[in-house]
């Protein structure tokens, strides 16, 4: 009986240092490593250089240029997507899902711009310049503040 209870304190205590030992492990698995942050830097500041564009962009859509607000678009924001792409991949596991998201709404939101610009429709253009500033502002809170200085 004796040599049993031994034999059931010794499995209890191998079992408690197992999970010490992973618990660190877990934690350190949530955290963005120094080579991803490299990339994420990277992908940001060409996504904070379209954004520093919106301005631009809301004159055009008040002066109702359809032509160049298409063009700006397709031309200096249409990498907006594979930036936001490179970046969640990289970021941790708890906040990628929310960085998907907001990455799917903000290409969505250039995508409605685009056609209420390709139907000259001076009122659906405005609605999506909204989204389209909201995107942004809403998927440049998910960058890591460490990549953005």
């Amino acid at each position: 009986m004796l040599n049993a209870l031994r034999r059931f304190a010794a499995f209890c205590l191998c079992i408690a240092l197992s999970l010490g030992l992973l618990a660190p492990a877990a934690s350190h698995a949530d955290t963005v490593k120094p080579e991803d942050m490299a990339v994420i830097r990277r992908q940001a500041e060409a996504f904070m250089s379209a954004e520093e564009r919106l301005p631009e962009l809301a004159t055009l859509v008040s002066d109702e240029n359809w032509t160049f607000t298409r063009n700006l678009i397709h031309g200096p924001m249409q990498e907006v997507g594979r930036e936001m792409l490179y970046i969640n991949q990289r970021l941790s596991r708890s906040e990628r899902k929310q960085a998907d998201k907001l990455a799917r709404s903000l290409k969505a939101a250039l995508a409605e711009l685009d056609e209420a610009s390709r139907l000259q429709d001076p009122a659906r253009m405005q609605r999506a310049y909204s989204a389209v500033a909201a995107g942004f502002d809403a998927y440049a809170d998910v960058i890591p503040a460490e990549a953005l200085s």
